[in-house]
């Protein structure tokens, strides 16, 4: 883990573009489907896609259904659910195979351990769960410790993941830095150099991927991280963009 610069060089036409969206491209809400997408930011995204032939894809915790609503009209390449599901540049979908019957088990007993606790929200993204505490921070040692109960159950093919007060159980074996790795080997991103732009733990995985390729991986926001360059935050990535 590394210190980060304090800032990347300008963007150019011939890199291969990674974003996350909460925290990196969006300020975050209380709940998960608060966010909006601006037009002034949709049409950001707009013009960076024509200006690289399509090598700009999203790398969310959210789920594709979930991130194609935020855009509104704007359909991207794009990793949902920590790469479990991905589109790629044709617009054809995968998923990652795993026990669902486990995941489901897990929901239930998570949806029964919140109950009446105020503040704890239960999301089901259809292939991972997320255990939401943003609006009950008090009980954030309490939302760790009950997704991390599940583990031995839910054995070796799912994997615990924190995050900024939220705890996810997601399928072993995908992260955002497999799902980076997946689009670098295709058109139109192969033979670029990547960028990679993130905020919270779970983008940690893409910054390592990029530094492997060469390529620049960019913290948003305070903390250690393997990335090597920093923006303070959502307005400086959107200005960023912009040069």
């Amino acid at each position: 883990m590394t210190r980060a610069a304090p800032s990347p060089p300008a963007p150019s036409a011939d890199w291969a573009y990674f974003f996350d969206l909460d925290g990196t491209l969006l300020d975050f809400t209380d709940v998960p489907d608060g966010l909006r997408i601006d037009d002034a930011l949709r049409g950001q995204i707009g013009r960076l896609y024509d200006r690289t032939g399509g090598a700009v894809a999203l790398i969310s915790g959210r789920s594709l259904a979930d991130i194609d609503r935020l855009l509104d009209g704007v359909r991207l390449p794009a990793a949902g659910q920590h790469g479990t599901e991905r589109r790629d540049a044709r617009g054809q979908v995968t998923h990652h195979d795993f026990p669902r019957d486990r995941l489901e088990w897990a929901h239930a007993r998570l949806a029964e351990a919140t109950a009446g606790r105020s503040g704890l929200l239960v999301e089901h993204k259809g292939l991972s769960l997320a255990l939401h505490y943003r609006r009950a921070p008090r009980l954030g040692g309490y939302a760790h410790r009950l997704v991390r109960s599940l583990a031995p159950k839910l054995g070796t093919q799912f994997s615990i993941q924190p995050g900024k007060r939220i705890v996810e159980v997601k399928p072993a074996g995908k992260d955002k830095g497999v799902a980076l790795v997946e689009f670098m080997a295709e058109e139109p991103f192969r033979g670029r150099t990547p960028i990679f732009v993130g905020d919270d733990l779970t983008d940690e995985y893409g910054f390592r991927a990029v530094n492997r390729l060469r390529g620049y991986s960019i913290k948003v926001g305070p903390g250690r991280t393997a990335a090597r360059w920093r923006l303070p935050n959502v307005r400086a990535v959107r200005r960023w963009l912009a040069s």
